[in-house]
């Protein structure tokens, strides 16, 4: 049974587990990624998260790639006020440098709302931080943007536990809009950063988290067991930090589980996350409607006690 959850004190209620619309652009083309948000969507799942730095990292791309690719998929469907749309701002596109001013939001906003080909975004994330901008400033630029209806809740990703600290309490000092997600790199592996240092903030403040890596940039698949496997996917290089005495056990771990569930480990590894306390979906992308379906059949995995222990013991930090 599909659970949907709501997003901090927001309106907004997703199903449990985001596309993540970082691979638009880069690792799947325009065709490949309208089936997969056809197959997401036919699946009774709702949100997509972009930005709109992606993929500006690929050869030839300037950033853009991937709202303009879901702008024209929402366009086509005729669906945009069933999707929830999570997009981001503050990355460096072209600048040289991270940008949270006002003046930079407003115009930013303009170049995403244009290129998702709608009137208002459903989740407005600060991307990356610049601390040489008060806080204050960039929640001013978000209030004016709720006030003109094109952004409807707002909430961070990558600011250190003191700035999303302050910026909460500024949000609430002058009646700004208030963060409602925040999302961190969390999964089995990454557990320490996030639960020693936001984790807490998220409880106090009720915040929802939305987590990226969610299958460790696939390690959690279990499709990269020894340095050999490295080379199956343009993402192999950053896999090789994961193959350790730790990893290694925690692949055990989602071995066993998924084998007592009748699944598979990538399966497992999202289940685990869905399971954590303050966790409302985990972003996960897909370039094939088989992985797809693995991921969407974790929404509704119910891991039993012994194997959540198992999980949390290998994967201790």
């Amino acid at each position: 049974m599909m659970q949907f959850r709501q997003l901090g004190n927001s309106d907004l209620k997703i199903a449990a587990l985001i596309f993540g619309g970082n691979v638009f652009g880069w690792t799947v083309d325009e065709n490949r990624s309208f089936e997969l948000l056809d197959a997401f969507s036919a699946g009774g799942f709702n949100c997509i998260d972009t930005a709109d730095s992606y993929s500006r990292w690929v050869p030839g791309n300037k950033g853009g790639e991937s709202e303009t690719i879901i702008g024209k998929w929402m366009k086509q469907k005729g669906n945009r006020q069933k999707i929830i749309i999570s997009t981001k701002v503050g990355s460096d596109m072209g600048q040289g440098h991270k940008d949270v001013s006002k003046k930079y939001i407003l115009k930013a906003v303009e170049d995403s709302l244009n290129r998702l080909q709608t009137d208002y975004i459903d989740l407005y994330q600060t991307h990356w931080d610049n601390e040489a901008t008060p806080v204050e400033e960039t929640l001013e630029a978000y209030d004016t943007l709720v006030k003109q209806g094109k952004v409807r809740w707002t909430g961070a990703s990558n600011l250190s536990p003191e700035r999303l600290t302050a910026s909460l309490a500024a949000g609430k000092r002058h009646n700004y809009p208030v963060y409602q997600t925040l999302q961190p790199e969390y999964n089995l592996y990454d557990r320490k950063n996030f639960e020693e240092n936001y984790q807490p903030i998220c409880r106090q403040h009720k915040l929802s988290v939305i987590n990226y890596y969610s299958l460790a940039s696939g390690f959690l698949s279990g499709k990269y067991r020894s340095e050999a496997d490295l080379g199956k996917s343009k993402r192999g290089g950053g896999i090789k930090k994961y193959l350790n005495e730790r990893g290694l056990r925690i692949l055990s771990a989602l071995d066993k589980a998924a084998a007592a569930h009748s699944t598979t480990p990538a399966a497992v590894a999202i289940a685990w996350l869905i399971a954590q306390p303050t966790v409302a979906a985990p972003i996960a992308s897909a370039t094939s409607i088989e992985q797809l379906n693995v991921l969407m059949a974790a929404s509704t995995l119910q891991l039993n006690a012994e194997a959540i222990a198992g999980l949390n013991e290998s994967s201790a930090w």
